[in-house]
């Protein structure tokens, strides 16, 4: 709740801040539920304005609610004076007639007051309700605007709607002044052109006199011809402007053009068809209007009132999504997914059986095939046919009823019904077996044919199947939670249209032949709320202006004696009134108020065409899905290892998605630092609202930054934007952790540093080995170039056989067949005194590969093998080693045993 505001030093210039009756006035305006008692007498009075009868004045009824105005008028009255004696007059700031609100409440008192003053002093002396006192009344019609100031969001709306109107203040003008130049333009066309004579044969004034036989109806009917003029003209700007705006509204407008192509002459009478060209007027007029100048005022509307609600919240750092994101999170609650405990039971194979996809997807497709055989059923079909499907319908139902058979007795009764989508397949299936029960029946008393609707039902479960669809019904969910109070401010503009229209047109005489009739009339309140649904659609609504303009008959007051009825009374009824009162309703309705709701729906489908990486209220559903699937009875904590494997489910950017690097995912998890229960288990609104921070980057401690201060200033503007959170629920959204508590966000980020330890010790390791790597021993040479004694002392190597078919290549040198390299390896290690030395070299360089097992051949020959013996390690496809590993050991082999001073030039050390 806001705290009292300070009491000003003086009030009227005799109450002191320190007198004991302002005191008292001050207390009583800052209680705590004054405002919401002088809310609820506001709500009790317009009550009692809609219970009014608005033709039997003097009614036991109208005498019950006038007393009850009294009170209610008193109390208001209440309210004002110790307002005044708080808040001062308005030489300060703060006082009274400074807000405007206060303004308001000071009219509507001091009419009530004037109207009962008057209605003492004249009105019980008449047995009627004067002009004047009816005009005064209709001034508590504005009681139900007090409402707007004590509801926060309903003030909020209006302040919109009433900032969008000054925004569009200028497009406003310049739809007045072009409507102005076309009703200028139409004057000179058309004036004294609509007239007409009742006989359609008379063509003028002077002929249209006398009687003629009216054939118009059943049987003749002898008239007396009478010269008229349409009720819509332009004989005056006044009338061109009403009519412009009538067929602007597309109402009405084709009896006008037929009416502007058959003028002839002015003051004569209309000839079909004579002026086609006149058509051509109401084209440009509908393309500058209807179609350009009114959704242009419509879209800046749309486009300021978006604006307005956006600035109203970028006082607060938290952006409309995030706050949207974080509202989801207060509200959450963790979905609760059956499963029985004891997996050897008949209940846990009859679950495992429902809760598979195959059995869920079996379902569906009875749905489609059900909706098929729906489909098919047509007008004068043939018995057998509608048998047919008749018996299709049955089966299907059985095969439904089966579904929730199974499903009750695989989670139980209780459990069944926590879940609704179960509530709703229950309800569907109950009500397609009443119809089955009812069909049967030879005798139906009463009409069922609505529990046809059960069946189709079933077709809304189709819908939640897609990822697409799924966010298109969160939309119109979303879209349906923001409208309450765009409803109710419509709600209370057609409230007070409502009443003012039971005062004004309420006693109007109901006639057949205009359209207050017996199914259009403001005789009721609720038939007046009718009348005017009608009028915000469109329909008629300048008929119905007409018919409540002056001169109509009055319904006679059972309560007013004939005699004192005036002889004025028979035509006394109705009033020119009609004409601001039906067209700023339509511009207030149809121009304004409706289309707000295509301004909540444009704002919720934004999700729709956003980039779909930024996370939005719609991509939370999932982790409650998901969550579920860890956490089946709800209790909201789970592992903190599910949880890891849980977001590694979840797709981005949500979660972490399954191809996701393990050092991406734990920076992340760190960075959400959640805190680790004694249990090592995570809350459910801690990690939700861990991943909402992280994904929308709100207030995360980087470079530094010191966490828990950036923790302390969230949950203070958390508080702020939803006042009435309780403290657990705000530490579980926004946890303030210590430095000795046990944190997600620690327990990886150990995890990390761990890894990197390995892997920089790992590196190390490979520096070291890079390090002791000699420089290559060994190249290629041709053998010719080899010295004599050489090569007259060349014996091949025990391993190689000699090809005694084969010619001499390389200059002579003889061309060796070797054996498989898999044998080449697999001799005998040899007991050389530096063979432990080479092993050991041998395992420390395959420490992060495939480890090689390698004996050192007995070698007589540093040439033969040079030649030779890597192009053999190269074809090693046993091993599925590095070629140059393999060539180091052999290097080192080969210098331990191939010493340099024996002369073998095929080295350099």
């Amino acid at each position: 709740p806001m705290p009292p505001k300070p009491v000003a030093p003086d009030s009227m210039f005799i109450f002191k801040a320190s007198n004991p009756i302002r005191r008292i006035c001050h207390y009583v305006v800052n209680l705590r539920y004054f405002e919401m008692t002088i809310l609820l007498v506001i709500v009790a009075s317009s009550i009692a304005l809609a219970a009014e009868d608005p033709v039997c004045t003097n009614s036991d009824r109208n005498k019950v609610l006038r007393y009850f105005d009294y009170v209610f008028t008193g109390v208001f009255t209440f309210e004002m004076i110790i307002k005044m004696i708080d808040q001062g007059l308005i030489l300060h700031d703060g006082s009274y007639f400074r807000d405007m609100w206060n303004l308001l409440d000071f009219i509507v008192v001091v009419g009530a007051l004037i109207a009962f003053a008057l209605t003492n002093v004249m009105g019980n002396n008449k047995g009627r309700d004067i002009k004047t006192i009816k005009s005064l009344r209709v001034l508590r019609v504005l009681r139900p605007l007090k409402t707007i100031k004590r509801l926060p969001k309903l003030k909020a709306v209006f302040d919109c709607v009433v900032t969008s109107l000054k925004n569009v203040f200028n497009i406003l003008i310049v739809y007045q002044l072009f409507m102005f130049i076309f009703a200028v333009i139409a004057v000179q066309l058309f004036k004294g052109k609509f007239f007409y004579c009742t006989d359609s044969s008379m063509k003028s004034e002077k002929e249209c006199r006398g009687l003629y036989i009216d054939y118009s109806r059943d049987k003749k009917e002898v008239k007396r011809r009478e010269w008229k003029r349409h009720e819509f003209h332009y004989d005056n700007v006044c009338w061109a402007l009403l009519t412009l705006f009538t067929v602007s509204t597309g109402e009405g407008w084709p009896q006008v053009l037929q009416h502007s192509t058959d003028v002839t002459e002015e003051n004569m009478g209309p000839s079909r068809g004579n002026r086609m060209e006149m058509s051509v007027f109401y084209v440009v007029y509908f393309v500058v209007f209807p179609f350009f100048f009114v959704n242009i005022f419509v879209a800046l509307i749309i486009i300021t009132f978006q604006e307005q609600g956006d600035k109203m919240i970028q006082e607060c750092s938290l952006e409309k999504n995030e706050r949207a994101c974080i509202d989801f999170a207060i509200s959450a609650k963790p979905m609760t997914r059956y499963m029985p405990q004891n997996r050897q039971t008949f209940q846990y194979r009859l679950w495992h059986f429902v809760a598979s996809p195959s059995f869920e997807y079996t379902v569906l497709v009875m749905i489609a095939l059900n909706t098929v055989v729906l489909m098919m059923k047509y007008h004068s079909a043939p018995t057998a046919y509608d048998a047919v499907l008749k018996h299709l319908n049955t089966a299907f139902t059985v095969l439904f009823s089966m579904e929730c058979i199974l499903k009750i007795m695989a989670f139980g009764f209780v459990n069944y019904f926590r879940d609704t989508w179960n509530i709703f397949d229950f309800i569907t299936v109950l009500g397609s077996i009443t119809e089955i029960v009812v069909d049967l029946q030879s005798v139906n008393t009463i009409n069922m044919s609505f529990l046809k609707l059960f069946r189709t039902a079933r077709l809304i479960k189709l819908l939640r199947q897609g990822y697409t669809i799924r966010i298109l019904l969160w939309t119109f969910v979303q879209s349906f939670k923001a409208l309450p109070y765009v409803c109710l401010l419509i709600a209370m503009l057609f409230f007070i249209y409502a009443i003012i229209g039971m005062q004004v047109f309420g006693n109007i005489k109901l006639n057949d032949e205009s359209h207050i009739n017996q199914h259009n009339n403001f005789k009721t309140f609720f038939s007046a709320l009718m009348l005017l649904f009608r009028s915000a659609t469109g329909e008629s609504w300048q008929e119905i202006m007409l018919s409540c303009l002056s001169g109509q008959e009055c319904e006679p007051d059972p309560s007013i004696s004939p005699l004192t009825i005036s002889p004025d009374h028979e035509g006394g009824c109705g009033t020119d009134f009609a004409y601001c009162y039906f067209v700023s309703f339509i511009f207030f309705s149809s121009f304004l108020m409706l289309n707000l709701f295509v301004a909540v729906i444009m704002d919720n489908f934004e999700y729709l065409t956003r980039d779909s990486s930024i996370l939005g209220p719609h991509h939370l559903d999932e982790f409650v899905r998901i969550w579920g699937e860890y956490d089946r009875l709800a209790c909201g904590r789970i592992h903190y290892t599910a949880m890891y494997e849980m977001l590694t489910h979840m797709s981005p950017p949500l979660g972490l998605g399954k191809k996701c690097p393990a050092k991406i995912a734990y920076k992340r998890l760190v960075l959400m630092n959640m805190p680790v229960d004694e249990d090592m288990s995570v809350h459910f609104t801690s990690t939700l609202m861990s991943l909402i921070r992280t994904a929308l980057d709100i207030k995360i401690a980087r470079g530094g930054e010191d966490r828990i201060a950036l923790d302390s200033e969230l949950q203070k503007e958390i508080s702020i934007i939803w006042p009435y959170l309780p403290q657990k629920n705000l530490d579980l959204l926004v946890p303030i952790n210590k430095d000795t508590d046990m944190t997600v966000g620690k327990i990886y980020a150990s995890m990390m540093i761990m890894d990197y330890f390995k892997q920089n010790k790992a590196k190390k390791l490979r520096q070291q080995l890079e390090a002791q790597k000699s420089k290559l021993i060994f190249k290629r040479l041709d053998a010719s170039t080899l010295p004599e004694d050489i090569l007259s002392n060349t014996q091949p190597l025990p391993m190689m056989a000699h090809s005694a078919g084969s010619a001499l290549t390389r200059g002579g040198f003889v061309a060796l067949s070797p054996i498989s390299p898999q044998e080449l390896f697999l001799q005998p290690i040899s007991s050389d005194a530096d063979a432990g030395q080479q092993q050991s070299l041998v395992q420390k360089s395959n420490t992060h590969t495939h480890q090689i097992y390698l004996a050192k051949p007995v070698l007589q020959n540093c040439t033969s093998l040079s030649v030779s013996a890597i192009s053999y390690l190269q074809d090693l496809d046993l091993f599925k080693v590095k070629t140059n590993i393999l060539e180091q050991l052999f290097a080192l082999m080969l210098f331990s045993l191939c010493p340099v001073n024996h002369g073998c030039s095929v080295f350099q050390p």
